[in-house]
């Protein structure tokens, strides 16, 4: 039960955790002979990249899993008055994020807590959420489906309302040879979607790979970026998967990694995003209160506010307009165009 807490935020009054235990325990139980990795045309690790935390095991992607997952994505079954789908909230034109809103809005117009995060390279992240609240990828689902001001909609319900689809029966039966429609398939669908969506193509990734070369101003703001920020956005993902308080606010509204762990010394830290897309997955902080990276670079300049659990690395910077022009340009072709434009994407 412990576990299952350390899943979920903010909902974790709302669910019913008798029930996911019974599910965790099922998709524990499917994996106990993990295939440690599995080679097929759905999914091609870059070059450059580090092995993948999620392997899929036991839910090896395949062509038919992928268009199931991406059905239900963008689905409006999967909230409570079918109004709202994922891709409501995670646009691929924004590198699915939340076309440029601060907060998201779910069913009946009610206003979220914090910023849609963008979905791309999920394979290898340890934790998601701004708190880290859910521990695997395939629960990710779970937590939008449930909060009362998201989907506001339960796991129990939406399985009854695909199992009265003919549709989704068939296409379920081609997916996982079963007609009968479980938590476990629905969430293995949906992981195979979220799965897929990588980003590996920038300026960036072109030139770890000897296809391009920096800019003058690209050079110098990727030696900036290595000596003042790749502690935390760690190459080639662009985050480490920790948890930093990076000096917003010196009074907490949100109290970020705190409502999971209930540590003090958790207090409003929140998982450090990554760098990639950002011309696209603006506004940037959990409340998306910066809508430009220069914003963001004058915060980590001059503008970090100290606190008790302020990270330790975070110091004001001081950057020159010059240094600030230099890391806008460097960020820049950390940019994947064609991960907007790829048609496997789309609904």
């Amino acid at each position: 039960m412990k576990v299952l807490i350390s899943l979920f935020s903010w909902e974790r009054n709302t669910l019913n955790l008798l029930g996911w235990g019974v599910l965790l325990l099922s998709l524990i139980s499917c994996n106990q002979d993990p295939i440690l990795e599995t080679t097929n045309d759905y999914f091609i690790t870059p070059t450059h990249f580090p092995e993948r935390v999620y392997q899929n095991e036991n839910n090896v992607l395949n062509k038919e899993g992928i268009a199931l997952g991406k059905k239900l994505f963008f689905d409006p079954i999967l909230s409570i008055d079918s109004t709202i789908s994922c891709g409501s909230c995670h646009s691929q034109d924004y590198a699915f994020a939340d076309n440029g809103k601060p907060l998201s809005v779910g069913v009946r117009g009610q206003i979220g807590i914090r910023n849609s995060p963008p979905l791309f390279n999920l394979a290898w992240y340890k934790n998601f959420m701004w708190d880290g609240g859910v521990k695997h990828l395939e629960f990710i689902p779970l937590a939008p489906i449930e909060l009362d001001i998201e989907m506001d909609e339960s796991i129990q319900n939406v399985i009854q309302k695909l199992n009265r689809n003919i549709e989704y029966q068939n296409d379920f039966e081609a997916v996982f040879g079963t007609k009968e429609i479980s938590d476990k398939e629905f969430l293995f669908a949906m992981a195979q979607y979220m799965t897929a969506l990588v980003s590996a193509d920038s300026k960036y990734d072109q030139m770890i790979q000897g296809e391009t070369t920096f800019s003058s101003e690209e050079n110098r703001g990727y030696q900036l970026y290595q000596s003042e920020c790749s502690s935390c956005h760690t190459e080639p993902l662009f985050t480490n998967s920790s948890f930093k308080n990076n000096g917003l606010d010196s009074v907490y509204s949100d109290l970020g990694r705190k409502r999971i762990t209930l540590n003090d010394a958790d207090l409003g830290k929140f998982k450090v995003p990554s760098l990639r897309n950002l011309s696209y997955t603006y506004p940037y902080m959990h409340d998306g209160r910066f809508v430009s990276m220069e914003q963001v670079i004058e915060h980590y300049s001059k503008n970090i506010l100290d606190s008790k659990t302020l990270s330790s690395e975070l110091i004001n910077k001081n950057f020159t307009a010059q240094e600030k022009a230099d890391i806008v340009a460097f960020l820049k072709t950390l940019d994947d165009e064609s991960f907007l434009t790829n048609m496997e994407y789309r609904p």
